[in-house]
């Protein structure tokens, strides 16, 4: 039997829900949505070194959640679209309605 072709999609909102899964990312989609921040300011806010804010970064790039443009040669991030936070909300008051039961 052949594999059923998923939709394009769906396709790539698995990748975004699998990035989304890494908490590291999360927590950067959060303050990125705060405001634009350099990587070596996302890496003295979440305690981690630039290099492992970086790969993150890539990984926010590639799926086109994120953006940067370039000042004084240092890059600053931000959310491209807020939607994204919008998601990030409604997933956490599903997290929460299901710690507490109340649905």
């Amino acid at each position: 039997m052949a594999k059923k072709k998923i939709p394009e999609v769906h396709y790539r909102a698995s990748r975004v829900c699998r990035v989304l899964g890494n908490p590291t990312a999360y927590e950067m989609l959060h303050i990125l949505t705060r405001g634009q921040k350099t990587p070596s300011e996302l890496a003295q806010i979440l305690g981690l070194s630039v290099p492992t804010v970086s790969a993150v970064l890539r990984s926010l790039r590639q799926l086109d959640l994120i953006r940067y443009d370039v000042k004084y040669r240092e890059r600053f991030y931000w959310v491209k679209d807020k939607t994204v936070l919008a998601v990030m909300e409604t997933l956490e008051h599903l997290v929460k309605r299901i710690k507490t039961k109340e649905y």
